[in-house]
């Protein structure tokens, strides 16, 4: 995953999808990574949007995880 480019969620994805990846456990401290993955689209880049989170490292680290496994899922997309 590319941290120096804009994500967003993807509109073709109902967020039941993160729900029901949440409850397979696939995501850490799902709540927070539901609330993260809707901010991306307020931020230039992924990293601008961890930035402005300022998350402890290990948190942050955790957050990128799940957001390659959101990437890796289509839930979260790149935005052009």
């Amino acid at each position: 995953m590319d941290l120096d480019v804009p994500y967003r969620l993807n509109p073709l994805v109902p967020l039941d999808e993160l729900v029901h990846e949440r409850r397979e456990g696939c995501l850490l401290d799902a709540p927070d990574v539901v609330r993260f993955a809707r901010a991306l689209a307020m931020h230039a880049t992924a990293r601008d949007a961890l930035d402005a989170a300022q998350l402890a490292e290990t948190s942050r680290a955790r957050v990128v995880a799940a957001l390659e496994l959101l990437a890796a899922a289509g839930i979260i997309v790149t935005d052009p």
